[in-house]
């Protein structure tokens, strides 16, 4: 009997050691999630610039016309649009920088996240011509 019951006790042990240890892996730490929305705005510049891009400017907080950050590289004008969510970035954020390419008469729009864009996203995003960088872009070393 008292076999019986250590198998017993084991078992559920090792059911929650298993259960601990999946919940671990799925709960993988996202530097982005404690970052405000500005906050992520200025993270992107920053990467921006590591990445050689020069006169990289944040615009103001509100009513920025669809770019948070302006940028040039190798003399192309950039008007980025930020967006930091926790799912996936939708048509809305690519209108945005269509619009701000053209407000602020850059050469390239993009849209820059700490996610992936939908499927209608990419589509239009493809036939505006507006470049998307998702969070495997901005993970890049």
């Amino acid at each position: 009997m008292i076999d019986v019951i250590l198998v017993i006790i084991i078992i559920i042990l090792a059911v929650l050691l298993f259960l601990a240890f999946r919940r671990g892996r799925r709960m993988e730490y996202d530097p982005y999630e404690e970052m405000e929305g500005r906050d992520f705005e200025y993270y992107c510049a920053d990467l921006l610039k590591e990445r050689g891009f020069l006169q990289v400017e944040v615009t103001k907080g509100s009513r920025d016309f669809g770019a948070d950050i302006l940028a040039e590289k190798d003399g192309v004008s950039y008007a980025i649009q930020c967006k930091r969510y926790d799912g996936p970035v939708g048509v809305h954020a690519v209108q945005e920088a269509y619009a701000g390419r053209d407000y602020y008469g850059c050469m390239v729009g993009a849209v820059m996240t700490n996610q992936y864009f939908t499927e209608p996203a990419v589509e239009l995003a493809t036939k505006l011509k507006i470049m998307l960088w998702d969070r495997d872009y901005i993970g890049e070393d």
